[in-house]
């Protein structure tokens, strides 16, 4: 389309395969706009597009993802208010005629798959290394590793029993993200195989809390997606098993996959253990 729709707090330039979204920075604009700052979404990412009134004489073109295209609306969850969603834009009414000129383009854009889940995450969060203070500590991401540093003024004696945290992406099965506008606001790391008991945040060293002004939307919901992305990532990258009596391998693809596992190795995308197995299997199949 190649045109341009400015509305309250965001601007929508249509590309060929993409609307790019740019957030305002004004201080009006809601923070978590601040912080996204622009974001590039395929239409292969979008499943819906609505127009509908608004409050205060203005329409509301809404674009709906896809489950799983977005890693910061999978963290979020439904969570999140309608004024801090970064799929509504806002617009005067008196716009309303050229607004629903876009909202047709947009859905003639729609693919043939907008009504399933997506494979993988089509749209992209702020890159690591990110970082935000929670009421009972510190979370840093570096795109490898989560760490929490606890805080004496607010982290639980159990917390403080078991010391700092450090977890690598690779030992992650998900994030959850509880928003600060609720009692019990935190970020939890999910473990592979970890304890299925529920545990309260204040008592889970794998658990920051939130409150007080710690842990904003802004700050903590765009750090859960990009652990989120990061763990999504390494899940794909990691080499599939090969069904016993394939048959025999070609040695040059053998070997192959063999370099790309030492890749993941030393990424620390791999534990030593799953690498000495891994390859094993794949030495196997000579």
């Amino acid at each position: 389309m190649g045109d341009v729709l400015a509305g309250i707090h965001a601007t929508w330039e249509f590309e060929t395969d993409a609307v790019l979204i740019r957030f305002e920075r004004g201080i009006r604009a809601p923070k978590l706009f601040q912080t996204l700052r622009e974001r590039r979404v395929p239409y292969r990412a979008l499943a819906s597009v609505t127009l509908s009134p608004g409050k205060r004489g203005t329409v509301v073109l809404h674009a709906v993802p896809r489950t799983g295209a977005d890693p910061l609306m999978a963290a979020a969850d439904g969570q999140l208010k309608e004024s801090c969603d970064p799929y509504r834009l806002v617009l005067p009414a008196d716009r309303e005629t050229l607004a629903e000129y876009y909202a047709e383009e947009l859905r003639a854009r729609l693919g043939p798959e907008r009504g399933e889940p997506a494979e993988r995450f089509l749209v992209t969060v702020p890159e690591p290394p990110v970082q935000f203070k929670a009421y009972d500590g510190k979370a840093s991401f570096d795109g490898r590793n989560v760490s929490f540093r606890w805080f004496w003024t607010g982290a639980s004696s159990a917390k403080w029993k078991a010391g700092d945290q450090n977890f690598a992406v690779s030992d992650l099965s998900g994030v959850e993200w509880r928003s600060p506008d609720v009692l019990d606001g935190c970020l939890r790391l999910l473990r592979r195989g970890g304890d299925t008991a529920p545990v309260q945040p204040d008592q889970d060293p794998a658990a920051v809390v939130f409150g007080l002004g710690y842990g904003p939307v802004h700050e903590s919901l765009p750090f859960a997606a990009a652990v989120l992305q990061a763990i999504r990532e390494a899940d794909r990258a990691i080499p599939v098993p090969v069904p016993v009596g394939a048959g025999r391998r070609d040695p040059a693809d053998i070997a192959e996959r063999i370099r790309h596992l030492g890749d993941l190795h030393r990424a620390g995308l791999v534990t030593d253990e799953e690498f000495t197995a891994k390859k094993a299997e794949l030495l196997a199949e000579l």
